[in-house]
């Protein structure tokens, strides 16, 4: 065979027209999270010559005075037209629509494998030229020329046709799957429907561009939650914002962009409206004699309305309870997450991280000896800039989880987190004295005196800032009264605006032992009973 006629062989082989077609596709692009609801925006391409857009498949519960279209220049919006399908209807539709997309994916897998075909056909000419005939078959003398242009032609058609099988089997693949998705999909539909929502809009197109679709859907939310990473030798918090987020709206979530909002669209936006406050006064005589012209008699309160019984088709789905901000700001605020985010439809809670920033933080060890003999490592910033919502806050220390606690941002300026136990801090509590009396025979008064020492030892081999808080009795009558000796003297009273409340704030060095005494004389009327003596 000359190689003019194996070259034409080569282009008939791999010369396969590929079908093309277009088609509206306006998948789910944006979300707007809020506590108890989302605002959903759908987008789509369209080009000059296109008369409507057409979207499925969405749920029927959406409230329709919230749907919005919006559309690029060039883009005019006409009518807009809404259709509700029951459940076994929209299983209907959705099946067909699933099953034709598996065909089409069908077909070009078919199509692929004709290629995938001629060229192993092309491979099995190719390796006949390369072999030895018959054994009688007399060798022919070949012209040198014409058996180098030959051997390229081979060469560069068995390139060709080994390319075109790796090609077709990459295709191949990810052709199936997308077939084991919709499959998966489809089996969904069959066993189960739900009722959906239809929507067609009518355009005029001049010029490509983009139409926005968007309605707010309940049964979505999210809150704010935390994780603080204590990295020991710098003293520095890497403070990191999350967000649980999770949704049960009817439609899955793949690959949007998600922004979480502390607004509440579902509120009424209405001011309140005050109606006059009209007073009426009737004398007691005029008041008996209307109430006997009208046979009036007090009636018993109504009985509470009876409990709906639950249907046997409720299905755990109606109990779905979205996420919800406990606290709320004056002024409503918005986080975008950075990435791209897919949320499936069956309310899983799914945690997305929104920012990071490092804190420089102050170390301390606080010991509260008189309730815990634990000593807790604490770390104490300024209030981070910004806004801080209430939630749960993860906890690390030098990459170690030591346990969870819930942060408040507005119960203080300043932010104070603890990162678990310190056992190289050893505390011991020692009742010193103690005693109970009167202050005479003939006294009306009686008398308590206690003294308690507390003694803190550091295994540490680096200095250690220690913070002691001792809760001192406080009298909240005149009749008792309160004496307190301290040694040392507290550095902090009054401790976080709390009565009572006083503090040992210092330096402990390595293996150095500090000693606390704490000593309360209290006087009281012998005649009654008083609450809270230590």
């Amino acid at each position: 065979m000359t190689p003019t006629r194996i070259a034409a062989l080569l282009s008939l082989c791999f010369n396969v027209a590929a079908p093309a077609w277009a088609d509206v596709d306006a998948p789910i692009t944006t979300v707007t999270l809020y506590p108890g609801s989302a605002m959903v925006e759908r987008s789509g391409q369209v080009q000059p010559g296109t008369t409507h857009l057409d979207v499925s498949g969405l749920p029927a519960g959406f409230d329709l005075r919230t749907l919005r279209v919006q559309a690029s220049a060039g883009i005019q919006v006409g009518q807009i037209v809404t259709r509700d399908v029951g459940k076994e209807e929209a299983a209907n539709v959705r099946q067909a629509e699933l099953e034709a997309r598996i065909q089409t994916l069908q077909d070009s897998k078919d199509v692929l494998n004709v290629d995938a075909k001629s060229a192993a056909l092309v491979q099995n000419y190719l390796e006949h030229l390369n072999g030895a005939g018959p054994a009688d078959r007399a060798p022919v003398a070949a012209d040198g020329k014409a058996m180098g242009a030959m051997l390229d032609t081979i060469r560069r058609g068995a390139h060709d046709a080994f390319s075109q099988i790796q090609r077709t089997q990459v295709q191949v693949r990810e052709i199936d799957r997308k077939i084991a998705v919709l499959q998966g999909e489809l089996d969904k539909v069959r066993g189960g429907g739900r009722e959906q929502r239809s929507i067609s809009v009518q355009l005029a197109v001049r010029q490509a561009g983009t139409v926005r679709l968007s309605y707010q859907v309940n049964g979505a939310g999210w809150k704010p939650a935390y994780r603080a990473s204590l990295d020991a030798a710098a003293s520095r918090v890497e403070l990191e914002r999350l967000a649980s987020v999770s949704q049960k709206t009817g439609e899955d979530w793949n690959g949007v962009t998600l922004k979480l909002s502390t607004g509440q669209p579902r509120r009424s936006p209405d001011a309140p409206d005050p109606q006059p406050r009209l007073l009426s006064y009737y004398k007691p005589a005029a008041l008996n004699k209307m109430a006997e012209a009208s046979g009036y008699a007090p009636m018993a309160a109504p009985a509470p309305a009876p409990i709906a019984m639950m249907t046997r088709s409720a299905a755990a789905s109606d109990y779905y309870i979205a996420p919800v901000i406990e606290e709320q700001g004056m002024f409503d605020t918005e986080f975008s997450v950075p990435n791209r985010v897919t949320l499936p439809a069956d309310g899983r809670e799914v945690t997305v991280a929104l920012s990071s920033q490092p804190v420089a933080v102050t170390q301390r060890i606080r010991v509260v000896p008189r309730q815990d003999k634990a000593a807790v490592v604490t770390a104490e910033a300024a209030r981070p800039a910004g806004v801080w919502l209430a939630g749960n806050v993860q906890l690390f220390r030098d990459g170690g989880y030591v346990g969870a606690t819930h942060w408040n941002p507005q119960a203080s300026e300043r932010l104070v987190l603890p990162f678990g136990r310190d056992e190289l801090i050893r505390v011991a509590v020692d009742r010193a004295s103690q005693q109970s009396g009167t202050g005479g025979l003939l006294s009306q008064h009686g008398e308590r005196e206690v003294t308690d020492v507390y003694t803190i030892t550091s295994a540490h081999t680096a200095p250690v800032r220690l913070l002691v808080l001792e809760a001192s009795p406080v009298s909240t009558s005149d009749e008792i009264k309160v004496r307190t000796t301290f040694a040392p003297q507290p550095t902090v009273t009054g401790w976080e605006q709390r009565q009572g409340v006083v503090g040992w704030d210092q330096q402990l060095a390595p293996h150095e032992t500090l000693k606390i005494s704490a000593g309360y004389a209290i006087s009281y009327p012998k005649e009654g009973t008083v609450i809270g003596l230590p």
